[in-house]
């Protein structure tokens, strides 16, 4: 009886392993673990310096039009690892060379009574962690629409967000600094008068979000290569602190027309004690793909200076020109030149 005890004890401790994955940046600093629940859900969480910073969180996707979305009911088929490290030249930008090192996990899924599968892509660098759901040429899975992406990000308390409200048509919001309990009670009264807004949810929020917690670590919810896919916002559950990602709809309300085989965007984590080193990674750079664009010599930075936000926000006014007055000045400037070149 003790022996069989045993050996169900070992077989127990096997089959966790077998379901949980651990990922770790080139440098130590982040632990990714990748793993499925009871009932074949794939989930993740996130460490920083040996801190949660992303609790369990639950990934998939809901199809349209389909008896079983690919949310549950996961094997584990294949992992791989690998570690990539190179060193890019941008065409400009605020340096001259940008390292591109990562760890990286891909896990295969298969999902029983389907047998569809998707791959999992994880990878982790310094300065935080991307992850992308990747759909490879098969017989059950060729063309699908997604009616939700359910990527969660399950934060480990009450942090302090920098966040606009949650919209289809415009970015052109005031920042509001609040906690994010006070999301909902805040969402009417960060419309600004003078544009349309509607937001899709009250505790509808956009990326780029920043939060800040309570013992000062700074964590950035966003995305990279946004190619063929619908832009993505995050809906926040309030009661127990879970954001998870929010499709822009068509006028259908359709999400993403998909054929396998494809990928969705990158969807992105960066963690720092500081804010600044968020602002200067490059992390979304290397998660974008590389330019297309053979010759770039022709591309150069420019300055401009526009008053567009400033007369939203209400900082300043814009006067139409009098054009009237403005050919009558340069009438004046030119019988003045003519004058003085006779003389």
């Amino acid at each position: 009886m003790k022996n069989l005890f045993f050996a169900s004890l070992i077989l127990f401790a096997f089959s966790s392993i077998a379901k949980a994955q651990q990922l770790k940046s080139p440098e130590g600093k982040f632990v990714m673990e990748f793993s499925l629940q009871n009932d074949g859900t794939p989930t993740y969480n996130l460490k920083y310096k040996n801190k949660e910073v992303v609790k369990t969180s639950k990934l998939g996707l809901e199809l349209k039009d389909d008896k079983k979305s690919l949310l549950n009911d996961f094997t584990v088929v294949d992992t791989k690892t690998a570690t990539f490290d190179e060193t890019w030249k941008p065409v400009w930008g605020e340096v001259d060379h940008i390292r591109n090192h990562y760890n990286e996990l891909a896990v295969t899924l298969n999902q029983k009574g389907t047998e569809r599968q998707i791959v999992i892509r994880f990878r982790l660098f310094d300065d935080g962690l991307g992850f992308r759901y990747e759909f490879p040429a098969q017989k059950n899975l060729t063309y699908f629409v997604i009616k939700e992406e359910r990527s969660q990000f399950a934060m480990t308390g009450d942090h302090t967000a920098f966040w606009i409200p949650g919209d289809y048509d415009t970015q052109e919001y005031d920042y509001t600094k609040s906690k994010l309990s006070e999301i909902r009670g805040l969402s009417e009264k960060a419309y600004t008068a003078n544009v349309s807004q509607k937001n899709f949810s009250p505790t509808g929020v956009q990326t780029s979000l920043m939060l800040k917690t309570a013992d000062g670590i700074y964590i950035n919810l966003h995305e990279a290569a946004l190619i063929n896919y619908s832009c993505m916002h995050l809906n926040l559950d309030d009661k127990n602190m879970i954001f998870e990602s929010w499709l822009t709809p068509d006028a259908k309300g359709d999400k993403g027309y998909m054929q396998a085989p494809s990928h969705s965007p990158w969807r992105t984590i960066m963690v720092s004690d500081d804010a600044r080193e968020i602002l200067a990674s490059k992390m979304t750079y290397n998660l974008n793909d590389p330019s297309k664009i053979e010759n770039t010599s022709w591309i150069k930075p420019v300055k401009y200076i526009g008053v567009w936000w400033e007369m939203i926000t209400g900082k300043s006014s814009f006067q139409p020109y009098n054009w009237e007055f403005l050919i009558s000045q340069k009438q004046n400037q030119t019988e003045l030149t003519e004058q003085t070149m006779l003389t």
